[in-house]
Formats: structure tokens, C-alpha cells, sequence
């Protein structure tokens, strides 16, 4: 407050005096007023002139309100215009012009009111917490002026505030109800509250994202049209990045709580012409950028990669893919696209493999990464775009070596298309290596060390690739084409950096023979790559040159520290006593660290992107960095050391690679032993559930032999039977109901419905011979009765025509034919009504014949089910019998035991009773509890 006062005093140019004796009557209205609408009328007046008079309003008023909030909150109004002036009072927004300000230094004493003022009101802890509880009003009044003021406070001292809202009970939870209010301006302003709240501090932004802070934000992205809304989706994006970056709780928490596969939407490229507005460009900036904060290379291991694989499975990486492939999208949101992809498959292998199938929608197909190093290796493109190639490709081959493998042969022999209709990505590097133009050459460079890196195998198949220089000329290995550009030096003509192109190259050298025997051998076969190299190092040149000079110190440091001595030239022990006498142990250690004390050294170290401001700055790679870093020392230790060190830590080498394979080998059979360990495991647990099952099976088959044993039981006390089942037929056993007499009697009956079959079946044959022979007497009876008369063969039939015949013939033989034509149709038609009579019985036989040998099968079948049972339980009788006659052996052993004891005791002169007598005296006591039974009982 003194300060306050003293910059009040300090001004020339300050309120009229009228004025501030106005500000001060109407600070007394607001203290010593006991009508309410003299104190809000006061402090409307207030309000109107804290922004022109800030200062004199700030000192004398500011008690004044913030007794207003804490008396008057019945009233929204007057604390609607009370918020209003503190907020005038402590913001530094500018909404209105203030007055012509004559000197510089009142200006800025006016700049550092709003820090001041704001010390001031959040000395007192109670007056934050006082705004929270404002901020739970609904009234519009109240809540908007609140919020904004509480996000004044926080970007004048954002700390000191954040803490007092930390330690607040609820307090953070107040402020998420504003994300959900109606009222859009309310709303979009409280997500610019959140923005100031959560900058930097680590355990608010916990509370908030547990607050459901990310389900709210993303549901207003949506509403406002996603990448292209307006103002609004880039607050809850910056909002969006505060929670989540360098905050690996949130992180995991956006993560499992499906929110990745929000984003995918954000990134649709639609096919109308939209155009790209500022905004969108903005917008899609920064959603891009949240994308890269999930999977940032400075995020733990684990929280990365289940990034990139959410991302993957949602198709996220695919709809990128889309922008990074599509034409018109503008060239930042292009470049950041192609950063965002970067991190999306850096040391990913599922999403390196899909990034290696993406093709670009050209004619024929192209690879993406055949498109991405077309512009990496043309100077014409913009420095940031390939920059953001050049990641791209690293991202794409780190840990990836598969993918190395590809890269490396696109460019030998067997692979490279002769028809030269396609272009590959070693043709590229190779050209952009050998290009005139210096950055090329570095990014090819850096590029194809990047293909190398820890893979030992692509080191030597590199080793066979064959360049063709010159018509006439034999090819030349790419291995000795780069240490003839090297040795030129400046004298090709070249666009950009004087030392760029030598410095990857020799970046691409020192990486290539690093852990790489073969690779040193070849290149020490070149007798003038030694030479060469030494004297580079020996020169004095200018400060321009040292970083040259000590990446050569180093190339050769790493000819020596990797050699294997199969040179009798370029043994190791003949290239250190070389550097002793051309160069100087001291002067070839202090060149080889220009490397790490070169100030791009430590900017290239920091991040794995190649982030540089222009081309000039782009001198160190950052996995070089970490090279250096690992042999700068053993370099130097092997300089010092005599040949019988070396030899000394030959046979320690030796040693421990005897060692590493012996513990390799047993870690291998440890390896085989946990699989076989597992395996028995698995198949334990398998016989254990089947042993469960078996047992189970064994205790249903128990209780059903317990069931049959009782029903057998019961059969045969319902039978009347004391002993063993028989297993004749003529036991008194009910099958089915029917007894043994029964279904002999019923067979006896079958028998002679059989027989009586047979009878009718003759019968009926006869009758049908019958009736043939009248059915041809009665044809030809019609022209002669005579012979009708005498072929009749029924014994009945016979008298009956003969006494016809006997009659006179009065010449009317077709009366006689008629009457004998008729009698015999009678007959005929007699015949058959029994003929169908006799059948229909036959059928009627024959079907009781059937059901009555169905009931016998029955009967058969269930005798002989009983049959078997009876001989389970024979079985088992057999067993008990077997059982008791096992448990007489043993009760008669035991009687052995105890009378050869008893004998025992007796011979020790113990008194024995025996059974007979405690019996009896067990009986006594029973009669006569007071009586003592010691004496019946069996001392020893």
C-alpha cells in the first residue's frame, strides 16, 4: 500500500484534485451508507471510474469492496459492480484508452499496478476463497465478472494463487461447474479460467482431468465444429495441452479412458473445398501438436508406445497418413503433419510397418518414404519441410530393423531396378548425398547413418554396394566414393555451409565402422585414408575448421578402438605410435574434444528432432551426440595404452566373451527349462481337471450303485426274499408286471395260435381250390347242366344235382340253367364273406401274435438287465466278504497283540482284569454311581 501511495504521489500528471475527493465521498457512502441502494449507487460510481482513475481507485477503494462482497451478497447487483471494479482495478487488458500519458515512467509504474493490487488482495487467503463461494451463484451478474476477475488474479501471480485454490476445500471443483454452464460467454471464459489455472502446476491439473475435465472439453470441440470452429476449440485445445503435457497421470488417464479415438474425427480431410482459413490453420496446429504430446520421445517408454498403439487401432495414424498424402493442405500444417506421423511410428514396429505399405496417389504408386525424401533432397523445398523429412525417416528406422534392411537394400546389386523406371530410396540418398548442394549432402548423410544405427549386419551389406562414377571407369565402393569427397574438401563448388557436407560426411564414416571390424579393415585397406586424416588433425587451422578436425580425431580413434588386427599395416599398436610422432597424444585428445565443446554439441543432444532455426545451425545429429558421447572416453583411454595393455585387454575381452557365451548358453537353457517348466505346469493343471472330473464321474457312479443297491434291496424285501437272488427264470421276479407263469402260458398260447394259423391257412386253401372248381362248373353249366351236375365234387353238393337230374325234362332247359347259375353264385359269394371272415381272424391272430412277442423281448430284457445287476451285486458281496475276512485277520492279530502284552504285564507283575470282569464292574457302577471303579479298571 505504501508503494502504491508513493507511485500516486510520484505522478505529475494525476487525477484533479475534484476527482479524487469525488472517489473518496463516494468510499465513505460505501462504508457509512445504511441504505443499500446508496451503497450500490456508490459503487456503480466506482466502477465507472476505475478504469480511467485505477490507481486512486485501486488504493482507496479496493477494503471498501471487498467488505461490499462479504456484507452484500444478498444483493447480485452491487456485487455485480463491485466484481466489475476489482477487476478494472487488478487487469491489465486495455479495453478503453486511457488519457494522453506525457512521460514514459508514469507508463510503466501503470504496468505493474495490476501485480501490485493483486499482492494486495490475496494477502488476505479468506478473499480468494470468498470469490470461489461468489462463483457458485448462477446469477449471470455475479458469475461472469467473478470469473473473470479470478482469472486476473491468476495471470498477475499465478502461483501464489493456484495454492491458495489448491488448499481451498472444493475449491477446483467450483471452478469445473463453469465448464458446464448455458451460457456460452460464461462457458468459453471459464475455459480461459482453467488455461490460467493449470499452467504448470502438476496437482491441479490432476483435479481438473479427474473433473471430467476431457469428456467436457471434447464435447464442446465437437459442438463447435471441431478443426473448424472458431476461437473456442483453440482455448479447450490449449486447455487440453496444459492437462496433459509432461503430466504422465493424465496422460495414462486420456488413454484408458478411450478419449484417443476422439481425436480421429479431428483430422478427416473432406473432399468439397473448404478452403483453409487462419483459424483452421491454428486449430489444426494445435491439434496436431496434443496428438504430439501424447507421444513425445521425452514421455516414459511404456506411456508412448500404448499411445501409438491406441492411435493405430483407432486409425488415427491412418487419417494423418491421409493429410500427409493429400494436395492443397497448406505447408506449416503440412510440416507438422509429417512431425506428428514422426512420433506417431518412432520405435513402433506395428506402426512402422503400416507407415513402410502407405503409397502416395500418384500414377504409378509411389512409397510415401520415396515421396518424403524427394523433397528432403530438393533444395527448392522449404528448410522446416525438410527438416521434418528428415525426422520422419529417422523416426521411421529407430529400432526398426526391419525396416534398416529395406532402406540398405534399395541400393545393392541384386535389388536396384535396371530398367531405371522407379526411383528408390537408396537411389535418393545416394544422390542427395553426391548432390552440389551442401544440405542434401548432410541430410543424406545423416539420413543413411540413421539406416546403420546398432545394426551391425547392414554395416556390412553396405560395405558391397558398387557406385558407377564415370562412362569407362570400374564402379567404386560408396564406402571409398565418400572418403574421396571428403579428401576434396572445398575444392568442389558447393551451395551453403563451407564444413557441412564434410561433417556428415564423416558423421555417416564414424557411424558406419563404429562396433563394425569389417568395416574398419576395408576402410584402412585405402591407403590414403590414413594419411589423410593425420593431417587434418596435425594442422593449425581456424576455429571454423576444429569441428572438422575433431570428428576426423574421432573417425580415427574408432579405426583403432574397433580394429581386429587383420592388417599388418594398420595394426593398432603402429596407428597410435603413428598419432605419437605426426600429431601428439596431448594434441589429438584436445582436437577430438572440439566435438563435445562445439556449442551446437549441447542444442543437438537435447531432443531427437532436428529443430534448427536456419540451415547454418544444422551441423550435429542427435543420435551422433550420443555416439560421441560413448567413445569420446574409450578413445582416449586406448590412446594411452601401452601394446601390453592391449593385449591384456585382448585376453580380458576374449575372457568375457567366453564368459558372456557361457552365460548366454545357460541363460538359454534356463530359457528352455521355464518353457519345459511351464509346459509340465499346463499339463499338472490339465491332469488335475481331468482327475476332478474322474472323480466326480466316480462319486455319481458311487450314489447310482447306492441307488440300485436300495432298489434292489427294497425289491427284495417286497419279494420276501432273505438271502442271494437266484438266477433261474422261475424265481417269483416281476418283470414288467408279468410274472414266469405268465409268459410260459403266454408261450404256450402263441404255440397253439400257431398251430390253429396253420389249420386256417390249409383250410383257406382248400376253400379257395373250391371255389375255382365252381367258379368253372357254373361256366360251363350254363350250356350243360349235365355236366355241371357231374363234375360237383362237394359231397353235399352231389345228392342235391342228382335229384335235379331226376327230374323230367319238360323243355325247359333255361329255366333249369338259370336256377342252376344262381344257386351257384350264392354259394360263390357265401365262400368268400367267409374267405374275408377267416382273413380279418388270421390278422387279428397275427397281431396279438406280434404284441405278445413284444412283451416277451421286454420280459427277456429286463431279465437279463436284473441278471446283471444281480451279478454286480454278487461282486460286491464277494469284496465285503473279502473286506471282513481281511478285517477277522486283523482283529485276531490284535487279540495276539494283547494277550502277548497282557502276558507281558503279567510277568512284570501288574494285575490284570479281564473283560468278563469289567463288564461286570462296568454294570456296578451303573447300579451304583458312588461306588469307585478303579479296581475294574486296566492299570498300567
Amino acid at each position: 500500500m505504501n508503494f502504491l501511495r508513493g507511485v500516486m504521489g510520484g505522478q505529475n500528471a494525476g487525477p484533479q484534485h475534484t476527482e479524487a475527493e469525488t472517489i473518496q465521498k463516494l468510499c465513505d457512502r460505501v462504508a457509512s451508507s445504511t441504505l443499500l441502494d446508496d451503497r450500490r449507487n456508490a459503487v456503480r460510481a466506482l466502477k465507472s471510474l476505475s478504469k480511467k482513475y485505477r490507481l486512486e481507485v485501486g488504493i482507496q477503494a479496493m477494503e471498501h469492496l471487498i467488505r461490499v462482497l462479504q456484507t452484500d451478497r444478498s444483493d447480485s447487483e452491487i456485487i455485480g459492480y463491485a466484481l466489475d471494479t476489482l477487476y478494472n482495478i487488478i487487469s491489465n487488458d486495455e479495453e478503453e484508452e486511457v488519457g494522453d500519458v506525457e512521460e514514459e515512467n508514469s507508463t510503466r509504474q501503470n504496468e505493474d499496478l495490476g501485480s501490485q493490487f493483486t499482492e494486495i488482495f490475496i494477502k488476505q487467503q479468506e478473499n480468494v476463497t470468498l470469490l470461489l463461494s461468489l462463483l457458485e451463484e448462477f446469477d449471470f451478474h455475479v458469475r461472469w465478472p467473478g470469473v473473470k476477475l479470478l482469472t486476473s488474479l491468476l495471470k498477475q501471480l499465478g502461483p501464489q494463487v493456484q495454492q491458495i485454490i489448491l488448499v481451498s476445500p472444493m475449491g477446483v471443483s467450483r471452478l469445473m461447474d463453469v465448464l458446464a454452464d448455458s451460457r456460452e460467454v460464461i462457458r468459453n471464459d471459464g475455459v480461459l479460467l482453467l488455461q490460467a489455472l493449470t499452467r504448470s502446476n502438476g496437482a491441479i491439473q490432476k483435479i481438473v482431468a479427474f473433473e471430467n475435465a476431457f469428456e467436457r472439453l471434447l464435447d464442446i470441440i465437437t459442438e463447435e465444429g471441431s478443426s473448424d470452429g472458431g476461437i473456442v476449440v483453440e482455448d479447450c485445445l490449449i486447455l487440453l495441452q496444459n492437462l496433459l503435457k509432461n503430466n504422465n497421470s493424465n496422460q495414462n488417464f486420456f488413454k484408458e479412458g478411450s478419449y484417443i479415438q476422439r481425436m480421429k474425427p479431428w483430422f478427416e480431410v473432406r473432399d468439397e473445398n473448404s478452403g483453409w482459413s487462419a483459424q483452421k490453420v491454428t486449430s489444426l496446429h494445435l491439434m496436431l501438436q496434443l496428438v504430439r504430446v501424447l507421444v513425445s520421445p521425452t514421455n516414459p517408454p511404456g506411456a508412448t508406445s500404448s499411445c501409438q498403439k491406441a492411435m493405430f487401432q483407432c486409425g488415427l495414424l491412418q487419417q494423418l497418413c491421409t493429410i500427409l498424402m493429400a494436395t492443397g493442405v497448406p505447408a506449416d500444417i503440412l510440416t507438422e503433419t509429417i512431425n506428428t506421423v514422426s512420433e506417431v511410428i518412432r520405435g513402433c514396429q506395428v506402426n512402422q510397418d503400416y507407415f513402410a505399405s502407405v503409397n502416395a496417389p500418384s500414377n504409378p504408386p509411389r512409397p510415401a518414404i520415396v515421396v518424403l525424401l524427394m523433397s528432403m533432397v530438393n533444395e527448392r523445398q522449404p528448410f522446416v519441410l525438410r527438416c521434418a523429412v528428415l525426422y520422419c525417416f529417422q523416426c521411421f528406422l529407430y529400432k526398426n530393423q526391419k525396416g534398416q534392411g529395406e532402406i540398405v537394400s534399395t541400393l545393392l546389386p541384386s535389388t536396384i531396378d535396371a530398367t531405371g523406371n522407379s526411383v528408390s530410396a537408396g537411389q535418393l540418398l545416394c544422390g542427395g548425398l553426391f548432390s552440389t548442394d551442401s544440405l542434401s549432402n548432410w541430410c543424406a548423410a545423416v539420413a543413411l547413418a540413421h539406416a546403420l544405427q546398432e545394426n551391425a549386419t547392414q554395416k556390412e551389406q553396405l560395405l558391397r554396394v558398387q557406385l558407377a562414377t564415370s562412362i569407362g571407369n570400374p564402379p567404386v565402393s560408396l564406402l571409398q566414393q565418400c572418403t574421396n569427397i571428403l579428401s576434396q574438401g572445398d575444392k568442389i563448388d558447393r551451395r551453403g555451409s563451407k564444413i557441412q557436407t564434410r561433417v556428415g560426411l564423416l558423421m555417416l564414416l564414424c557411424t558406419w565402422l563404429s562396433n563394425c571390424p569389417i568395416a574398419v579393415t576395408h576402410f584402412l585397406h585405402n591407403t590414403a585414408n590414413v594419411p589423410f586424416l593425420t593431417g587434418q588433425i596435425a594442422e593449425n587451422l581456424g576455429e571454423e575448421e576444429h569441428l572438422v578436425q575433431g570428428l576426423c580425431a574421432l573417425l580415427l580413434g574408432i579405426s583403432i578402438y574397433f580394429n581386429d588386427n587383420s592388417l599388418e599395416t594398420y595394426l593398432k599398436e603402429k596407428l597410435k605410435q603413428l598419432i605419437e610422432k605426426r600429431i601428439g597424444k596431448e594434441n589429438f585428445i584436445e582436437k577430438l574434444g572440439f566435438i563435445s565443446k562445439h556449442e551446437l554439441y549441447s542444442r543437438a543432444s537435447q531432443k531427437p528432432q532436428p529443430n534448427f532455426p536456419s540451415p547454418e545451425y544444422m551441423i550435429f545429429d542427435h543420435e551422433f551426440t550420443k555416439l560421441v558421447k560413448e567413445l569420446e572416453g574409450v578413445i582416449t583411454k586406448a590412446i594411452y595404452k601401452s601394446s601390453e595393455e592391449d593385449k591384456k585387454e585382448e585376453e580380458v575381452k576374449k575372457t568375457l566373451e567366453q564368459h558372456d557365451n557361457i552365460v548366454t548358453h545357460y541363460k538359454n537353457m534356463i530359457r528352455e527349462q521355464d518353457l519345459q517348466l511351464e509346459e509340465l505346469k499346463h499339463q499338472i493343471s490339465t491332469l488335475k481337471c481331468q482327475n476332478e472330473q474322474l472323480q466326480t464321474a466316480v462319486t455319481q457312479q458311487a450314489s447310482q450303485i447306492q441307488q440300485q443297491k436300495d432298489q434292489y434291496n427294497l425289491l427284495k424285501v417286497q419279494r420276501g426274499k432273505d438271502n442271494q437272488l437266484q438266477g433261474s427264470s422261475s424265481d417269483g421276479v416281476q418283470v414288467n408286471g408279468v410274472q414266469p407263469e405268465e409268459i410260459s402260458r403266454l408261450r404256450e398260447e402263441i404255440d397253439e395260435l400257431k398251430s390253429n394259423q396253420q389249420l386256417l391257412q390249409s383250410q383257406l386253401a382248400e376253400k379257395d381250390s373250391l371255389i375255382e372248381n365252381l367258379s368253372s362248373q357254373a361256366a360251363s353249366g350254363l350250356h350243360d347242366p349235365s355236366a355241371t351236375a357231374a363234375s360237383a365234387r362237394d359231397p353235399e353238393q352231389v345228392p342235391e344235382l342228382k335229384q335235379a337230374k331226376s327230374f323230367p325234362v319238360q323243355g325247359e332247359s333255361e329255366s333249369l340253367r338259370a336256377a342252376s347259375a344262381a344257386d351257384v353264385e350264392g354259394r360263390l359269394s357265401a365262400l368268400l364273406q367267409e374267405t374275408k371272415e377267416l382273413q380279418n381272424e388270421i390278422k387279428i391272430l397275427s397281431e396279438e401274435r406280434t404284441a405278445l412277442k413284444e412283451q416277451l423281448d421286454s420280459s427277456n430284457s429286463t431279465i437279463a438287465i436284473l441278471q446283471n445287476e444281480k451279478d454286480k451285486l454278487e461282486l460286491e458281496i464277494t469284496d465285503s466278504k473279502k473286506e471282513q475276512d481281511d478285517l477277522l485277520v486283523l482283529l485276531a492279530d490284535q487279540d495276539q497283540k494283547i494277550l502277548s502284552l497282557k502276558k507281558k504285564l503279567k510277568d512284570l507283575g501288574h494285575p490284570i482284569v479281564e473283560e468278563d470282569e469289567l463288564e461286570s464292574g462296568d454294570q456296578d457302577d451303573e447300579d451304583d454311581e458312588s461306588e469307585d471303579g478303579k479296581d475294574h479298571g486296566l492299570s498300567i
